[in-house]
């Protein structure tokens, strides 16, 4: 059965028009989540997300470094995007917290401008009579576009320019495009700036050229701006917002006009755009500041912009992109001269029809994840569904954040591709939104009417239901085991840092988690034996299957997981020493999935019996191999637990969504097949037409929610290129293992720098004829690991900052 065209994969039969019920237990109070959270030490962290704020004078680079980009890093096209297609054409530009899809139309360029926070909803504190949460575009609230800008130049018609070509500089962070009119050659670059937190567009040109045309910010809400250099507005959550635009050229005229700027005659121009909203990431303030006027902030910050030349605003970026882009480098191998003339789209439709590898394409693709990362994930809020990008105000699912894999999957590529700082955004949002997390766990999660309720009666720590929003609130069904993979997924960052202060700063997350868990776990014995065993209550294993199983497979293993690391974390902090040695004890009592005599899979339920759908979108039952890592195929896990999920995992099959598709890439890597999990990549990158499933015009994944409508959710367009990385590298704290999944395609030659490893290293890896020809190892952290390839191993002593070269892995 497919997804709900309004819902990533969720049980048709759910309606979240439903009438909310009463619910004496209903009425949080910010009070009493403000205290639980104090107890939990987490008033400190409160506040650590910056919003769109006042800030200092950027620091101004006098000249920019020359490139050590390559033709990976260039993507180009030979047409514009259409305005009515821009979520598959429009090329994406970020800088954290502001993004826009540009439509680059020589005579038209439109931007659809979005703010990560510019969010409808609430706490969305008042359970349906089922005792699940709303979910709807008002009360659960939806993220939507901030403004349209439109630069409009009449005479520069597509139908009247030669020549033209537009480009997407991954190494540099610029959308560019070039055209010919009349003998002349006109450019124009667009690019976010996080140093200045504004949008600039340049336009140029040479050959005695000009630019006259109109410049128009719209709202997208109703607004009626009564001026053209700016807006501002709310939402009935008492969310203020504003824009702002500010445009100068030389060698012509730029004027207001009502609520137009026009130009005319200008040699070049240069268009700058801000804009934000008063969003705080504090629970005690409800999650606004008061005192921010957002458009007054906006104008502020493109005045300031504008004191400088467009070439110093260029400057400026770039050398603020670069010292992130830079740290990782990547080639897997060589593409022939017939794949390298031809332009991103034809190149994927080539790659799709002909079957042929394209290295540096593939190559391209996951550097352009590693660009939608620093573009979408800076100081602000972490990327959504959408990630940062919006063509309306309607995306599906309200462009949430989905807790069973989806905002997960949104940063398994972060910390393997150097870009650790980027993940910052994702642990910050789970403590901001922490207070309110706990407050209506504690004062809804046992309503009678919850399916999910903990039938000890008690209740403790935290938990969120499979979307949240960014008010606190969480919307449809409660999801019991989310705590658990959220703060999983918190941890492998530490894992990969080794940064103390991040562990005390995440702790809280730990221990309330811990706490829950340890008021819903129940005692079964197992049949035929007088074992005793702790499991899972009531729960549904997503996305099928019966809603009321307990000991799912899923839960089990994240579980199983989360104690093990809230111990560990405990231990390195030296904190809590007695209630770690019960969460330990706890630990050793978890029932663990067994193999299926029936269907010889691992089984997802604590059936021999498939109880769901055979092929389903969901990997849930195999979260012990990937992200987990239970799971090995190193000798060091029973053989007939490995064989059940490669059994399983076969049977799930090799053709479904891209977020799903990665996820099997992801599996099949861990268990050390490189062909599947290759073929999965390949099939990621087929271009998408009509809606199908693939990659579009612009390389955004899009996701088939039913025939012939196809929609951008961005979590592949980050899981395919980690599954990418994990074929190169395989780690865990300890333990590291160099090209575990490599493929024939990528195993001629190839090189990878800056490529993380879970304990605390960086690799910087070449290799030749499928094997390594020199190894580095760093240490940002760690201390010992073994490396290993091809049967072989070695161990590695290291301080912190020291870095050792390994040869002789070569077969």
């Amino acid at each position: 059965m497919n997804p709900r065209p309004t819902d990533p994969g969720k049980d048709p039969s759910r309606d979240p028009g439903n009438s909310p019920g009463s619910n004496p237990g209903s009425d949080l109070s910010r009070r009493t989540a403000l205290s639980l959270a104090a107890t939990a030490g987490l008033t400190a962290a409160l506040g650590a997300l910056p919003a769109f704020t006042a800030s200092a004078a950027p620091r101004r680079p006098a000249d920019t470094p020359p490139l050590t980009g390559t033709s990976h890093d260039q993507l180009w096209w030979q047409a514009p995007g259409d305005e009515g297609s821009l979520i598959e054409q429009g090329l994406p530009v970020g800088n954290g917290r502001l993004g826009a899809l540009a439509s680059n139309d020589p005579g038209r360029e439109l931007l659809l401008i979005s703010d990560v926070t510019m969010w409808t909803g609430g706490l969305n504190e008042t359970l349906d009579t089922d005792g699940q949460f709303p979910y709807g575009r008002d009360d659960f609230g939806s993220f939507t576009l901030l403004a349209r800008l439109t630069v409009d130049i009449p005479d520069h018609d597509l139908s009247g320019v030669n020549g033209y070509r537009r480009a997407l500089d991954l190494a540099q962070g610029l959308v560019t495009s070039s055209y010919v009119r009349s003998g002349v050659t006109y450019r124009r670059q667009i690019f976010a700036s996080h140093p200045d937190d504004a949008i600039v567009l340049h336009f140029t040109q040479s050959g005695g050229g000009h630019y006259t045309g109109t410049i128009t910010l719209d709202g997208t809400h109703g607004e009626k701006p009564s001026h053209a250099e700016s807006f501002g507005a709310s939402f009935p959550n008492g969310l203020r917002y504003g824009a702002a635009v500010k445009a100068y050229g030389s060698g012509g005229r730029v004027r207001v006009n009502g609520t137009r700027i026009d130009f005319s005659g200008c040699k070049d121009l240069t268009v700058v755009v801000s804009g934000g909203t008063n969003y705080a990431p504090d629970a005690d303030r409800g999650y606004r500041d008061p005192a921010l006027d957002p458009e007054k902030l906006a104008r502020t910050k493109v005045l300031a912009a504008a004191a400088h030349s467009a070439d110093t605003l260029r400057r400026t970026h770039i050398a603020d992109y670069r010292r992130l882009y830079e740290r990782f480098t990547l080639s897997l191998g060589t593409s022939s001269d017939a794949q390298r003339s031809l332009d991103t789209w034809e190149r994927l439709k080539a790659r799709a029809r002909d079957g042929a590898p394209d290295p540096e394409l593939e190559t391209a693709y996951l550097q352009y994840s590693r660009y939608l990362m620093i573009s979408g994930s800076r100081d602000s809020l972490p990327l959504n569904l959408q990630g940062l990008w919006l063509d309306g105000n309607d995306p599906d699912w309200m462009g949430d954040y989905h807790t069973d894999i989806n905002i997960q999957m949104n940063y398994w590529m972060a910390d393997r591709a150097g870009l650790s700082e980027c993940f910052d955004a994702f642990a910050d949002y789970c403590l901001a939104q922490l207070p309110s997390w706990t407050g209506l766990t504690h004062d809804l999660f046992n309503d009678p009417r919850n399916r999910y309720r903990n039938s000890t009666g008690k209740v403790g720590g935290w938990a969120v239901a499979f979307s949240t929003n960014i008010h606190g609130g969480s919307g449809w069904w409660w999801h019991p085991a989310g705590n658990a993979w959220l703060s999983n997924s918190l941890y492998e960052h530490y894992e990969y840092t080794q940064s103390r202060a991040y562990l005390a700063k995440i702790y809280p997350l730990l221990k309330g988690a811990c706490e829950f868990w340890e008021a819903r776990l129940i005692t079964t014995t197992l049949p035929g034996t007088s074992t005793e065993v702790l499991i899972d209550d009531s729960d549904w294993s997503p996305e099928h299957g019966p809603q009321d199983a307990k000991g799912n497979t899923y839960s089990q293993e994240l579980v199983w997981a989360l104690f093990g690391n809230f111990a560990a974390a405990a231990a390195e902090l030296k904190r809590d020493t007695a209630y770690a040695d019960t969460i330990t004890s706890l630990r050793k009592k978890l029932y663990l999935p067994e193999v299926s005599p029936k269907t010889g899979w691992l089984q997802e339920w604590m059936s021999p019996d498939n109880l769901g759908e055979t092929t389903h979108r969901h990997l849930s039952v195999l979260i012990g191999l990937f992200p987990g890592d239970r799971i090995r195929p190193d000798g060091s896990t029973p053989p007939e637990i490995v064989d059940g999920a490669t059994a399983l995992l076969t049977a799930r099959g090799m053709n479904s969504f891209g977020w799903a598709n990665a996820w099997r890439a992801l599996c099949w890597a861990r268990l050390k097949n490189a062909d599947k999990a290759y073929q999965l990549v390949a099939n990621n990158l087929r271009p998408s037409t009509g809606g199908t499933n693939g990659t579009a015009f612009n390389l955004f994944d899009i996701y088939e929610v039913e025939k012939g409508r196809g929609i951008f959710q961005i979590d592949a367009n980050f899981g395919t290129p980690a599954a990418m990385s994990e074929m190169l590298l395989y780690s865990r704290p300890g333990h590291m293992e160099l090209l575990p999944a490599l493929p024939g395609a990528w195993a001629a030659t190839g090189s990878v720098t800056g490529l993380a490893a879970r304990g605390g290293f960086v690799v910087d890896l070449r290799w030749k004829d499928g094997a390594p020809t020199s190894v580095r190892i760093r240490s940002v952290g760690g201390r010992t690991t073994t490396v290993a390839h091809g049967g072989g191993s070695r161990t590695v002593r290291l301080e912190p900052g020291e870095s050792i070269t390994l040869k002789g892995f070569a077969r």
